[in-house]
């Protein structure tokens, strides 16, 4: 088990999240030293904390053991849509927009 992959996968999920270290770690009742320690692979965290992380961050503990081409999607996905729904309309038009160009450059150049 890669515990550095995991604790990557958790601060990806908690940053797409907006939340700091602390705000994570005060969630579950964990210090903001284990939060980080756990993000780098610096110690192995047990069961009930790494439940508590999933529980926190609102996803299966299955996408933060290892990600799957499906849950690397759709944990992209669900990452966008929790950007998306801090924008106003005016910038997801926007958004919109960057997205088509950019799938339709993608499905051109590949």
């Amino acid at each position: 088990m890669n515990y550095y992959e995991i604790g990557q996968r958790i601060r990806k999920k908690r940053k797409a999240q907006g939340l700091s270290q602390e705000d994570l770690a005060e969630k579950i009742g964990i210090s903001t030293t284990h939060m980080s320690h756990i993000e780098t692979g610096n110690t192995k965290l047990s069961l009930p904390v790494f439940v508590s992380v999933a529980d926190a961050l609102n996803c299966r503990t299955d996408e933060l053991l290892h990600e799957s081409d499906s849950a690397g999607k759709s944990a992209s996905a669900e990452s966008i849509l929790q950007v998306m729904e801090r924008c106003t309309p005016q910038q997801l038009r926007v958004i919109e927009d960057i997205i088509v160009a950019a799938k339709t450059s993608f499905d051109k150049n590949m």
